[in-house]
């Protein structure tokens, strides 16, 4: 198997070379209505490249996957803030009874109000009306979380919503259709597994360095880089 991303670094400068239309949009036009999104923690990375590239500013877009109880790596669902997204087949094929969801759904949301605290602190939410929202992750498995955040994301009536990935199953771009304007992965292998798979170097992150990144995100903001 030929891995093709070295890091997540590596996978958000790809990325952000297929967006390069936005770039010179910006360049053209001085267009400024871009907000990258980035799923923590693993889309931070690679959202920080594409805010890098594109002079875009970076936040967070926060979901929670709701694991099946005794098999969590089994999504059953997933939150955000202001949208909750299930998958009934799920549900219906692992016996889940509406405590037991309502139970994981509450659990899941006091880590997201954990981790908003945590990465974002006081920082008020972006204005999304009519701009153009790109969501980045480092890559989509089952999809729930990315559903999640895009539904969210729709809610808000933005101009433009843009799911970015360097990998995803062949079929994401059929689920997706409905939801986002523009699906761009660099990588949707037949053989998907796993989104790990498909990187040399998946480590996890640690929250402090979500808050790095934050950090060096706002810098790269305020100094106009």
């Amino acid at each position: 198997m030929v891995t093709p991303f070295k890091d997540r670094v590596a996978a958000g400068r790809e990325l952000a070379a297929s967006l390069r239309d936005y770039v010179d949009q910006r360049r053209r036009s001085g267009r400024d209505d871009i907000i990258i999104l980035a799923l923590p923690r693993g889309g931070v990375p690679v959202g920080l490249e594409l805010a890098r590239a594109l002079h875009a500013p970076l936040d967070l877009m926060l979901v929670r996957k709701l694991g099946v109880p005794g098999h969590e790596e089994l999504a059953m669902g997933a939150i955000t803030a202001q949208a909750r997204v299930l998958n009934q087949d799920v549900i219906l094929g692992a016996g889940i009874t509406d405590e037991m969801l309502e139970r994981e759904t509450e659990a899941e949301r006091r880590e997201l109000e954990r981790r908003a605290q945590r990465y974002r602190g006081d920082r008020p939410w972006p204005e999304l009306r009519d701009h153009c929202v790109i969501l980045v992750d480092d890559g989509i498995a089952t999809g729930a979380t990315m559903e999640a955040a895009a539904r969210a994301v729709r809610a808000q009536h933005p101009a433009e919503i843009v799911l970015a990935v360097p990998v995803a199953p062949t079929d994401a771009p059929r689920r997706f259709e409905p939801l986002v304007d523009r699906f761009e992965c660099l990588a949707m292998p037949s053989a998907f597994w796993a989104i790990g798979a498909w990187y040399e170097d998946f480590s996890q992150l640690s929250d402090d360095q979500v808050i790095d990144m934050m950090r060096e995100a706002d810098r790269l903001r305020e100094s106009g880089q």
